[in-house]
């Protein structure tokens, strides 16, 4: 199978139902975007959506790719990564990740970040096999919309 990786730059409602159907497959509770959101997201000149689109040109994964500019460096981080489940182990999810790092290096910034939860253990193999390595840190969250 064929599948072509781009960055998605307009809303369409083929997107919205792309997430209809991928996002729970990324987490139970995880919200289904708006329309709204996807737009704002495709309009930001700092959030990139990566797509892998198959021959039919149906969106079999998708990427979510933030720069963002702070005294010390220039990061990029890396969320949301999900492969359609009826296409997964055909490389989709290592296509996304290394477009996004190819992008990254094209855009100077100094490092690539992710967060991946102890029970994806593919996820986490494939972030391991393109070079990602487990630092010593710990994330901290405030949930401000509860």
């Amino acid at each position: 199978m064929s599948i072509k990786i781009t960055e998605i730059e307009h809303y369409s409602k083929e997107l919205l139902l792309a997430f209809e159907r991928l996002a729970p497959q990324l987490s139970e509770s995880a919200p289904i975007p708006t329309a709204e959101r996807l737009q704002r997201i495709v309009q930001s000149p700092t959030t990139h959506l990566l797509a892998a689109t198959t021959e039919e040109g149906t969106i079999a994964g998708v990427l979510t790719l933030v720069f963002f500019d702070i005294p010390t460096y220039c990061k990029a981080w890396i969320e949301d990564v999900i492969t359609d489940s009826e296409h997964r182990g055909q490389g989709i999810g290592r296509a996304l990740v290394e477009r996004a790092i190819e992008m990254a290096k094209a855009k100077g910034a100094d490092s690539v970040n992710l967060t991946s939860r102890p029970s994806r253990e593919v996820a986490r193999a494939l972030y391991r096999k393109v070079g990602f390595e487990e630092v010593p840190t710990t994330v901290f969250r405030l949930n401000i919309h509860q």
